[in-house]
């Protein structure tokens, strides 16, 4: 376990460094374009430990004019040390798909209906190609203190970018009996 932590570890700065790079990069030739105010920043923050998992963010946001904030979350199970894959939460076999991305759906329409400044691309004919349908293996996510899946999404994912980078976090009766 502990040396597959040190893989892991490894594992994760090395791709921290090179998204790092990447952005500067990107920022640098974007400056060479651009006049006027810009500016970026990449930072962490530790999101929820437990016995059980730790998982770090990295929070990527570039202005230039208007901001941009990009982010990735790295969860890491500190019973294998390996990184977890949201597939890793699940029974071997069960669909977990759909029932989190139903139950997304639900609070989607819900806090739509509860504040009209809240705006999702969910059930709108003008947008259908932009509609959030599902997740996918590769959705972003986090487990909370409780133990529940945090979804998330960035800026211009399932909304307008002025929505922001958005979560959804999954109660554990969507979730139960198909939980590791």
């Amino acid at each position: 376990t502990q040396q597959n932590l040190k893989e892991t570890t490894k594992e994760v700065n090395a791709e921290i460094q090179k998204l790092t790079d990447q952005i500067v990069t990107e920022f640098e030739s974007g400056l060479k374009d651009q006049e006027g105010y810009q500016e970026m920043q990449v930072k962490h923050e530790v999101l929820s430990t437990t016995k059980d998992y730790f998982t770090l963010k990295l929070i990527c946001y570039q202005a230039a004019g208007s901001g941009a904030e990009t982010d990735y979350y790295y969860t890491i199970d500190l019973k294998t040390g390996k990184r977890l894959a949201l597939a890793d939460l699940f029974v071997e076999g069960a669909d977990y798909i759909t029932p989190i991305s139903e139950n997304i759906k639900q609070q989607m329409r819900e806090q739509m209906q509860a504040d009209e400044s809240v705006k999702y691309w969910l059930d709108d004919p003008q947008v259908e190609e932009w509609n959030f349908k599902t997740i996918t293996d590769d959705t972003s996510f986090y487990l909370n203190e409780d133990g529940e899946i945090v979804i998330c999404f960035n800026e211009g994912d399932v909304g307008p970018m002025s929505m922001g980078t958005v979560e959804f976090t999954i109660p554990k009766d969507v979730t139960a009996g198909i939980m590791k």
